[in-house]
């Protein structure tokens, strides 16, 4: 990406999907889907070419080691004990644990595009300019989500890393992380467990 995230906190008796629907009205003609993260709006500045192609290759690397329901640009929510909407994330890949169902399609028509976390089997993310987000804030979501396995392609710190075993010790979220990380230099196959493959993540070198 190849600006600064616009970042807004968003008053606590606003329905969150209200407010990135104004968010995402405010920056039309631009295709981009804001989020919702600890608190915070987040409009992400539009990806560059490298992060969008080497996230295209990961998936294909799924795809070709038969998991067919790996995609990407679907937006999932997650939901307080309470009902009320904890946060609002539109990963860069993913792989759901199953086909959506009638009742996922009537959830995500209910909550005005936004599917429930639950689909997930693996998230994956590819930092840009806004790289804190996915290693702080997307990092403590998703372990508190209790998605199994997180996929992080850090290009800031040129390193990629699996997390796996998601710990939520208490009941603040924010307290959330995994409890293992395999991590490799940038470049290098990145094990992830089965039934996924090992991910080449040579494209998301420099030159």
């Amino acid at each position: 990406m190849s600006a600064e995230p616009i970042m807004e906190p968003v008053m606590t008796q606003v329905d969150p999907i209200e407010l990135l629907s104004a968010f995402e009205k405010a920056a039309s003609p631009m295709p981009i889907r804001a989020e919702y993260i600890e608190g915070t709006g987040i409009l992400p500045p539009q990806p560059e070419h490298r992060h969008n192609a080497g996230a295209v290759k990961l998936i294909v690397q799924l795809h070709l080691a038969g998991l067919e329901l790996a995609g990407v640009n679907d937006g999932f929510r997650v939901a307080h004990p309470d009902g009320r909407t904890w946060a609002l994330v539109v990963p860069d890949f993913y792989v759901c644990r199953r086909e959506p169902t009638e009742l996922d399609e009537s959830y995500r028509a209910t909550h005005r595009g936004w599917y429930p976390i639950d689909l997930l089997a693996l998230v994956g993310e590819v930092t840009s300019t806004n790289h804190e987000t996915d290693t702080g804030p997307k990092f403590r979501t998703y372990a508190a989500a209790g998605i199994p396995v997180y996929v992080l392609i850090d290009r800031h710190s040129k390193t990629a890393h699996c997390y796996t075993d998601p710990v939520l010790p208490g009941e603040d979220p924010t307290e959330a992380y995994y409890d293992t990380d395999t991590k490799v230099d940038l470049g290098a196959p990145l094990p992830l467990p089965a039934p996924y493959p090992t991910l080449d993540t040579a494209p998301f070198l420099e030159g």
